[in-house]
């Protein structure tokens, strides 16, 4: 088994590289997925942001108000500390759990992780190698501004809150520069695609 940290800026296209490396056949761990479940309705993350955030974060059926809890983080860094306190924990013990899964096999398992750097996952998940997607901030900003109708002004509050393109950079171990065609892309995934195979050979020689 080799595991692989992936990780990338907003809008830098680090969602399509996931797909595109699965559809190599690797394996996906999304820790955004995982971040939704640690707090549906039932658990005990729920219970915890609730306990810190009242229940106006709540919607009338119980489930979490995600829009809402954004609005009270995303301008309060203090506010955001105390959510990823509750939430990166119980993300990263599903993380191990899903990565063990898979323990004693050959597969290729890719743990897309936007926080790689700021939460010392790579060292956590003790990752085979670091991914990183990267593209130029105004780039990033017209992505999410066409395919999530995000505003420049949201999209730089966005992306201040997590590390810096040079701090990303500086942990790859192979970087993608997403910066053109989606065909571009795709040469670039292939080539991320050979640097992971030949970790593997590494690890079983």
């Amino acid at each position: 088994m080799i595991t692989v940290g992936l990780t990338g800026g907003i809008g830098s296209g680090k969602s399509t590289v996931a797909t595109m490396l699965v559809a190599r056949g690797a394996v996906l761990v999304d820790a955004d997925v995982l971040a939704r479940e640690v707090v549906e309705p039932g658990t005990v993350g729920l219970r915890r942001v609730v306990e810190r955030f009242g229940r106006a974060v709540l919607l009338p059926d119980g489930s979490l108000d995600r829009p809402a809890l954004a609005r009270l983080v995303f301008d309060d860094p203090a506010a955001l500390s105390d959510l990823n306190a509750v939430v990166h924990p119980l993300v990263g013990e599903k993380m191990l759990q899903q990565v063990a899964s898979h323990a004693g096999t050959d597969d290729v398992v890719i743990l897309d992780v936007p926080l790689l750097v700021e939460a010392g996952g790579a060292d956590r998940y003790g990752v085979d190698g670091v991914l990183v997607v990267d593209a130029p901030e105004d780039i990033a900003v017209a992505r999410l501004a066409a395919e999530r109708a995000m505003s420049e002004e949201e999209a730089l509050k966005r992306m201040s809150a997590q590390a810096s393109r040079a701090e990303r950079i500086e942990r790859a171990d192979f970087l993608i520069m997403n910066m053109g065609t989606l065909a571009e892309l795709e040469e670039m995934v292939a080539r991320a695609w050979a640097w992971i195979e030949s970790l593997r050979a590494g690890a079983s020689a």
